[in-house]
């Protein structure tokens, strides 16, 4: 009876996606066609105390094929995220979320089926990021505190990574949401300062995003998604960044087939001057 108990109080989940295509590359030492995949599996597991606190673990096990060999990259199981939540307020160790990573607008659109580089992500991963990496990829093992009330969201990360320390608000009215980041880090590299401001305008969501990359310099973008169908949206991009030798851009499309599947595909021309494209499918589980 004891175990039985224990068992009914937890709640373990699975989930994920798969993806699955072609991507091009033509960079200054030449350009290439390859498959590329992807499989996540997410698992989800909480219990809660008679006290109403939940606590919980999430993991995930990943693996890409992204060259014409075939070779697997991050195989295994991804470093552990633990928490503790009650009502708006959470606290997280291990393979932290991450205040910049986690703060609103910095992933304005999902470009394509892989992502295309990411130049829309103004922050451009230069702070802490909760790694999907396996063989123990444990991210930045760092410690976090999440607190949401009403439109209002504050979120403070710190890490041994290059000691940074990192803290972001967010603030939603009238359907549009502001939000400021700052960190202090010893990586002269690392992200400083970031904002963003995302709402919609008819029929279309738009993002403008900014981040001072530290001696990598400043980073902007503006990105919008727009449907054309009663299955299928378009988004765009434009950003440009000190670091970067071109102005980047690029557009997508996302075809929605039912149950999860969907026709994915885009192509981006990148900051450092590369051209990136891709087609293929993905399917959430």
């Amino acid at each position: 009876m004891v175990a039985t108990a224990g068992v009914a109080a937890a709640d373990v989940t699975f989930g994920g996606y798969g993806r699955f295509g072609i991507i091009y590359n033509d960079t200054a030492a030449g350009d290439s066609t390859d498959v590329t995949s992807r499989f996540r599996l997410q698992i989800d597991a909480t219990a809660e105390s008679d006290a109403g606190v939940t606590f919980g673990a999430r993991a995930r096990i990943q693996q890409n094929n992204t060259d014409n060999a075939g070779s697997p990259a991050g195989t295994g199981i991804n470093g552990v995220r633990f928490f503790a939540r009650s009502g708006g307020l959470e606290v997280g160790v291990g393979n932290i979320f991450g205040a910049l990573e986690f703060m609103p607008g910095m992933y304005p659109i999902d470009l394509g089926l892989t992502g295309l580089g990411y130049d829309y992500t103004a922050y451009n991963f230069r702070g802490d990021a909760y790694s999907s990496g396996g063989n123990g990829a444990a991210g930045s093992n760092g410690v976090e505190v999440m607190y949401s009330a009403g439109d209002l969201s504050v979120h403070v990360s710190a890490s041994d990574t290059s000691d940074r320390i990192a803290a972001h608000v967010a603030y939603t009215f009238s359907g549009w949401t502001v939000a400021l980041g700052a960190q202090d880090s010893d990586n002269a590299a690392d992200t400083e300062f970031a904002a963003s401001v995302g709402g919609s305008i008819g029929p279309a969501n738009i993002t403008l995003a900014y981040a001072d990359n530290g001696t990598a310099g400043d980073h902007i973008v503006l990105a919008g998604r727009f449907d054309v169908g009663a299955a299928t949206n378009v988004e765009v991009y434009v950003a440009d960044a000190d670091m970067g030798s071109d102005t980047g851009y690029g557009v997508d499309f996302n075809h929605d087939l039912g149950g999860g599947t969907s026709i994915r595909g885009g192509v981006a021309k990148r900051l450092n001057g590369d051209t990136r494209a891709d087609l293929g499918v993905r399917f959430n589980f």
